[in-house]
C-alpha cells in the first residue's frame, strides 16, 4: 500500500514540476517577445521606489521603456499606476515626476494612485479608458509580469491589449517567476 502511494504521489509530483516548467517557459516567452503596436495609451506598472524617493532600478527600467516608446510614436499618454509603499511614497507621482525629468509632457501623463496591485491598476485604467474612450493599451512592466498583466486587463473587457517588458534582469527574478505561478492562476480563476 505505502509503495503504491509513493508512486502515485511522485507521479502527480511529476506532472505538478513539468507543469511548473511548461507554464514558466510559455510565460517568459511571452514576456521577452514585445508586442508592439500604436495604441491610444500605455500603463507603466508601479514598482518599488527607495528609501530616498528615487524609482528603483526595475521601476526605472519600466518607465525608460515607456519613454523609449513615447518617443518612437506608440502612443500619446502613459497611465503610471501604483501606489503608497512602505518607504512612503507614492508611486505614480514618483513616476510622473521621473517622466517630466525626462521630457515628458505633464498633460501626457495620468496618475493612478490606487493602483496597489495589478488587478487594481487594471480595473482603474478600465476606467481611464471608457472616460477618454479609447479601445487599445500597452502595458509595461518585467517580462515575467507580462503574461498575468494582460490576462487582468482582458478581464476587464479590454480587447486590445499589447505589452513591452522593461530592459532589465535581476537575481531576484528567479523568485518572481516562480510566485508569478500561482499568481496567473489566481488571477485567472477571479
Amino acid at each position: 500500500m505505502n509503495r503504491v502511494f509513493i508512486k502515485r504521489f511522485c507521479i502527480v509530483v511529476a506532472i505538478f514540476f513539468l507543469w511548473f516548467i511548461i507554464h514558466t517557459a510559455f510565460v517568459s516567452i511571452d514576456g521577452l517577445n514585445d508586442e508592439l503596436r500604436p495604441v491610444d495609451l500605455a500603463v507603466v506598472l508601479g514598482n518599488k521606489v527607495e528609501v530616498n524617493g528615487q524609482p528603483s532600478e526595475r521601476l526605472k527600467a519600466r518607465l525608460d521603456t515607456a519613454l523609449e516608446l513615447y518617443n518612437g510614436g506608440y502612443f500619446n499618454f502613459i497611465v503610471v499606476s501604483g501606489g503608497i509603499g512602505k518607504e512612503g511614497f507614492d508611486e505614480a507621482k514618483v513616476m510622473t515626476s521621473y517622466l517630466m525629468d525626462k521630457g515628458m509632457p505633464e498633460d501626457q501623463i495620468i496618475e493612478d494612485n490606487n493602483g496597489y496591485n495589478s488587478y487594481m491598476t487594471a480595473q482603474n485604467t478600465s476606467k481611464i479608458m471608457e472616460e477618454l474612450q479609447v479601445d487599445s493599451v500597452m502595458v509595461i512592466t518585467q517580462y515575467f509580469h507580462v503574461a498575468r498583466t494582460k490576462l487582468a486587463f482582458r478581464k476587464m473587457d479590454i480587447k486590445e491589449v499589447y505589452a513591452a517588458h522593461a530592459k532589465i534582469v535581476e537575481f531576484r527574478d528567479i523568485y518572481s517567476i516562480i510566485r508569478e505561478f500561482p499568481a496567473y492562476y489566481k488571477y485567472l480563476l477571479k
